[in-house]
């Protein structure tokens, strides 16, 4: 209000908060900028960041048993869609008044606190749903949950945690906290991918609906 960006007396905003950030550093531990030590445009990051993207597609792709056949515009969409979730993530899952250090590769792993490994997760369990052919909302009006197995338990237990860490980044500000929560829950996901069957087990319409 003294500096005039706020009216006087006015209820439209009921809290308004001075949101500090920590410094972005380049893996030479120096402030992140180009090598005529200007800052990095967001543009330019986003632009390599889908750049890189694109070219761990292809490799992925030529190493894999069954490769996938790309048409140009699926690697364009699915290289931007990929590298430009990295990027984000890789800002958003630190606490925003701390430094870090920021790398391209990193950034881009499939494993560890990455959103490719997020995205890895995520595309497991829509596979799931997908070769089940059944509808979820369907299930959810008459199916019951069952939770027998410890991934199963554990995976449902995180779920239910899943409003109070939304509220507690939503009111303290931090986006990390949320990062970590699906993090966590990729970790589950993953988990129960891996040793619980789905598809064509008696737990079946449970374990949908886990999904």
């Amino acid at each position: 209000r003294i500096a005039g960006w706020l009216p006087e007396n006015n209820k439209t905003y009921p809290r308004v908060d001075h949101v500090k950030f920590g410094v972005v550093r380049g893996e030479d531990g120096k402030k992140f900028k180009t090598r005529e030590a200007k800052t990095v445009p967001l543009t330019d990051l986003l632009d390599e960041a889908k750049t890189r993207s694109k070219a761990a597609l292809i490799k992925r792709a030529k190493e894999a048993r069954d490769p996938k056949e790309w048409t140009p515009e699926e690697l364009d969409q699915t290289a931007e869609a990929v590298g430009y979730g990295a990027a984000k993530y890789a800002d958003l899952k630190n606490n925003r008044s701390t430094a870090y250090t920021f790398s391209y590769e990193k950034m881009l792993e499939d494993k560890g606190d990455t959103a490719v490994y997020l995205l890895y997760a995520h595309a497991r369990i829509c596979s799931i749903i997908r070769e089940s052919g059944k509808d979820i909302n369907e299930l959810k009006k008459t199916g019951k949950l069952a939770l027998d197995h410890a991934d199963e338990r554990a995976l449902g237990l995180h779920l239910l945690q899943f409003a109070e860490t939304v509220k507690e980044a939503c009111t303290d500000l931090l986006p990390n906290v949320l990062c970590k929560y699906l993090y966590k829950l990729s970790e589950h996901y993953n988990k129960f991918y891996l040793n619980c069957r789905v598809n064509g087990s008696a737990e079946e319409t449970s374990r949908l609906l886990l999904c």
